[in-house]
C-alpha cells in the first residue's frame, strides 16, 4: 500500500463508517417528538422561538434549516430529529480519522510503516469508530431531537481538529487551525456546553509539542493552565462580556436617558475596534502570539454570535418565548439560569439546613435585582423584591464540598448515610412529653417500624426542638464515589461496553437500571440468580449482553498506549475524565434525578472507544508474531469487528429502533383530548 493509496483508503473507509452509521441512524430515527425536552425543541427550532436557559440558538438555527424540508407539518419533528442522525454520523467520520492519526503515533510515520502496519492502522480505527456508532448512548441520542447528538459532533470535530493543529504547528500557517478550533469552541455556546470539555485535551496536545522535556513542575503547571483556559473562557469570557454589555445597556439607559439598545450598540462597537486596532498592532509589531490569541478569542466571539438570534426573536414577541431575554440584561440572567436554584460546587448549605432554621446573625440576604424593560418610562425598572429576599441557613450547615445538598431529597440521601444523630436542644431538654415523643420514636426505628421518608419527616416536624447533626465530610465523600461516580457514572459506562439489564430507570436496587454482562457467575453474585426471571424481565428489549468484549478490547488498548505513547495516554486520559468523572462532580446529581442521566457523558464513552481501535492494533502486534502481517491483519480485524461492532449492533438494534415509535405523540394527544373544550392548562 503505498503512500498514496494509504491516504485514498483513509478517506474511504473514513466515509464508509459514516454511511454506516449514517444508514443505521436513519433506519432507526423517532419519525416524532420523543419525551423530555425533545418536544421542545422541535417546537422552538423549527420556528426559531426561544426554549429554556441557557438555550441552544445554533441548534435551533440548523433545526430550522433542516424543517424546510418536511413535506407536510408532520414531518417536521421527523426532520428535525434527522439533523441528530446526520450530527451523529459525521461524529463517527471525524472519529475515524483521530483515530488514525493517533494510532500512526504509535505505528509510525506513514512513509516508513509496511503495508500490513497500515492495514492494521486503518482496520483498527474503522473497528473502534463503528464500535462507537452502536453503543447504548450515543446511538440513543442520534434517533432524538436534543443537543447532545450535535454536541458530540461538536467535540468529535474539536478533538480531530486538534490533531491536526498538533501535526501542523510548526509549519507555516500552522496555527489556522487553532484559530479554526476557537470558532468551533464559540459554536458550541450555541448548542450545548458539552463541547468545551475537548479543551484541557487539546491543551495538552500543545503542552506536548513544545516541551520535549517534561519535567514533575511543568507538567503540574500545565494542568493547572489547561483548566485554567477552560474556565476563563466557561466561566470568565462570555459571561463576563455578557456583563459589560448588561451593565453599560442600563447604564446607558437609566443613567444617562438613551434609548433602548443604545448601551448594547455602544459596546458592540467599542469590542469591534479594539479587536480591530489590537490585530492591526501586533501585526504590525510582529507580535505573532498576541495576535494569534487575539484571533482565537475574536472567533470565539464569532462563533458565539448565533446568541443573537435569542434577544432578535425574544424582540418579535414569539409564541415560545421562554424568559424573554429581549435585551442585554435579561440575556445576561438567561445565560446564567438564575431561575433554577442555586447549586454550591466548592463550598455551600447541605440538605440539613432544611432542619436547623436560618443563620441567627444574618437571616436573610439580597437576592439578585431582576430588570425588565419599561417602555413607558423609557427605563429598566427593578421588578423583584430582592432587599433581603433570599433565606441564609445557619452557616453551621454548611461543608466543604457539599455532595448532599438537596433538601427535597432528604430520605434518599439518608439511605446513604444512615439515620442522621439528633439531640434535643438544651433549652427543652426538661420537656416530658417531647422527650417521651423522641424516645418512643427511636425506639420505633431501631424495630425497623421507621423508614427514612418517616424519619425526615419526624426531623422536619421537631426541627425546632432539635439539634440535627448534618453530615461529615467522609459521608458526603462516600456518597460522592459510591452513588454520583460508581452509580450514576460507571454504570453507565459499564451500559455501554459490558451490557444492561433493561430500559427502566434504576432506584439503586437490584430489579432495574443495572448494568449486566451475560456472564452467569458475575451476573448472579452482583444482582442474584438470573434463571426463574419472569417472562417480561427476560425478554426486554435493553436487556442487552456483550460478555464484557468491548470492555476487554478498549482495556487492552488503553494499556498498549500507555507503554506505547505515554504523552497521548495523558492526552485522551484527561479527555476521559473531563467528560466523565468531573462531569459528575460538576454537576452534583441528587438520588434520583427525574430519568437517567447517561446521554451527557458520551464524551467518555468516545474516548474509551478509541482505545478500542488501539486494541485492535495491540491485538495485530500479538497476532503478527505468530501469523504473516498480511493473513494476521484480516484475522484480527475481522474477530474485532465480530467481538465489538457487530455484537453491539446486534444487541442494541431492536430496543433502539425507534422507527415506529409514537408513543410521547399518542400520549400528548390523549392529555388533550381528555381536556374540555377552551380549557386552561
Amino acid at each position: 500500500m503505498t503512500d498514496l493509496n494509504f491516504t485514498r483508503w483513509n478517506k474511504i473507509l473514513g466515509w464508509l463508517v459514516f454511511l454506516i452509521s449514517l444508514t443505521t441512524y436513519w433506519l432507526t430515527v423517532e419519525p416524532t417528538a420523543s419525551f423530555w425536552d425533545a418536544g421542545e425543541y422541535i417546537s422552538t427550532a423549527s420556528k426559531l422561538e426561544v426554549g429554556h436557559p441557557p438555550g441552544a440558538p445554533l441548534y435551533q438555527m440548523m433545526g430550522a434549516f433542516f424543517s424546510i424540508f418536511a413535506s407536510e407539518a408532520s414531518q417536521v419533528a421527523y426532520m428535525v430529529n434527522l439533523m441528530s442522525v446526520f450530527a451523529s454520523a459525521f461524529t463517527i467520520l471525524f472519529m475515524f480519522w483521530s483515530i488514525v492519526l493517533l494510532l500512526l503515533k504509535v505505528a509510525g510515520p506513514v512513509e516508513e510503516i509496511s503495508p500490513a502496519k497500515k492495514m492494521a492502522v486503518l482496520g483498527s480505527a474503522f473497528v473502534g469508530s463503528l464500535a462507537f456508532s452502536f453503543t447504548d448512548s450515543f446511538w440513543f441520542n442520534a434517533g432524538e431531537a436534543e443537543v447532545y447528538a450535535m454536541a458530540a459532533f461538536l467535540m468529535a470535530i474539536l478533538f480531530y481538529l486538534g490533531l491536526l493543529w498538533e501535526r501542523d504547528m510548526f509549519a507555516p500557517r500552522g496555527n489556522r487551525w487553532v484559530i479554526l478550533i476557537s470558532f468551533i469552541v464559540g459554536l458550541s455556546f450555541g448548542v450545548h456546553f458539552m463541547g468545551l470539555l475537548t479543551i484541557p485535551a487539546i491543551g495538552f496536545l500543545y503542552y506536548f509539542k513544545n516541551f520535549s522535556k517534561i519535567t514533575v513542575k511543568n507538567f503540574i503547571i500545565a494542568n493547572l493552565v489547561v483548566v485554567a483556559v477552560l474556565l476563563f473562557i466557561f466561566k470568565m469570557l462570555l459571561p463576563y462580556s455578557l456583563s459589560l454589555f448588561s451593565a453599560t445597556e442600563v447604564f446607558f439607559v437609566n443613567s444617562l436617558g438613551f434609548p433602548f439598545h443604545s448601551g448594547t450598540i455602544f459596546t458592540a462597537l467599542v469590542v469591534i475596534a479594539a479587536f480591530y486596532f489590537g490585530i492591526k498592532y501586533t501585526r504590525k509589531k510582529h507580535f505573532y502570539q498576541l495576535n494569534t490569541l487575539l484571533l482565537c478569542i475574536l472567533f470565539i466571539f464569532i462563533g458565539f454570535s448565533s446568541w443573537l438570534m435569542l434577544p432578535i426573536r425574544a424582540n418579535a414577541n414569539t409564541v415560545i418565548n421562554e424568559n424573554n431575554p429581549a435585551n442585554a440584561r435579561e440575556l445576561l440572567a438567561y445565560y446564567n439560569r438564575e431561575q433554577y436554584p442555586e447549586t454550591h460546587l466548592f463550598y455551600g448549605p447541605q440538605f440539613t439546613e432544611m432542619y436547623s432554621g436560618l443563620d441567627e446573625e444574618t437571616p436573610y440576604v439580597d437576592d439578585k435585582p431582576k430588570y425588565e424593560m419599561d417602555r413607558e418610562a423609557g427605563k429598566y425598572v427593578i421588578v423583584n423584591d430582592y432587599k433581603n429576599a433570599k433565606q441564609n441557613t445557619d452557616d453551621d450547615h454548611k461543608a466543604i464540598l457539599p455532595r448532599m445538598w438537596s433538601t427535597e431529597h432528604a430520605a434518599n440521601y439518608m439511605d446513604f448515610t444512615g439515620p442522621l444523630e439528633f439531640t434535643v436542644k438544651p433549652e427543652y431538654q426538661g420537656e416530658e412529653q417531647l422527650l417521651n415523643a423522641v424516645n418512643n420514636f427511636q425506639q420505633k426505628y431501631n424495630r425497623g417500624e421507621i423508614d427514612n421518608q418517616q424519619y425526615d419527616a419526624f426531623l422536619k416536624q421537631f426541627r425546632e426542638y432539635l439539634d440535627v447533626e448534618k453530615p461529615s465530610f467522609a459521608s458526603n465523600i462516600n456518597y460522592l464515589f459510591e452513588y454520583q461516580i460508581g452509580y450514576m457514572y460507571w454504570r453507565y459506562f459499564m451500559w455501554n461496553f459490558v451490557g444492561r439489564q433493561d430500559d427502566i430507570q434504576g432506584k439503586y436496587t437490584d430489579q432495574n437500571g443495572n448494568w449486566l454482562s451475560g456472564i452467569e457467575f458475575i451476573d448472579e453474585a452482583r444482582l442474584g440468580s438470573q434463571d426463574q426471571l419472569p417472562t417480561d424481565v427476560k425478554n426486554n428489549k435493553a436487556r442487552n449482553t456483550y460478555y464484557f468484549l468491548p470492555l476487554l478490547l478498549g482495556l487492552l488498548g488503553l494499556v498498549f498506549q500507555f507503554s506505547k505513547d505515554k504523552k497521548n495516554f495523558w492526552v485522551l486520559l484527561v479527555f476521559f475524565l473531563f467528560t466523565g468523572i468531573a462531569l459528575k462532580i460538576y454537576l452534583n446529581e441528587r438520588p434520583f434525578e427525574p430519568r437517567e442521566r447517561d446521554y451527557a457523558l458520551v464524551g467518555s464513552f468516545y474516548v474509551f472507544a478509541i482505545w478500542i481501535g488501539f486494541g485492535v492494533y495491540a491485538l495485530f502486534e500479538i497476532v503478527k508474531d505468530f501469523l504473516l502481517p498480511k493473513i494476521a491483519v484480516p484475522v484480527v480485524v475481522v474477530a474485532s469487528l465480530l467481538a465489538a461492532p457487530v455484537l453491539l449492533a446486534s444487541e442494541n438494534w431492536d430496543d433502539h429502533d425507534r422507527s415506529g415509535r409514537y408513543t410521547a405523540l399518542a400520549m400528548a394527544k390523549m392529555y388533550l383530548d381528555s381536556l374540555d373544550e377552551d380549557a386552561i392548562l
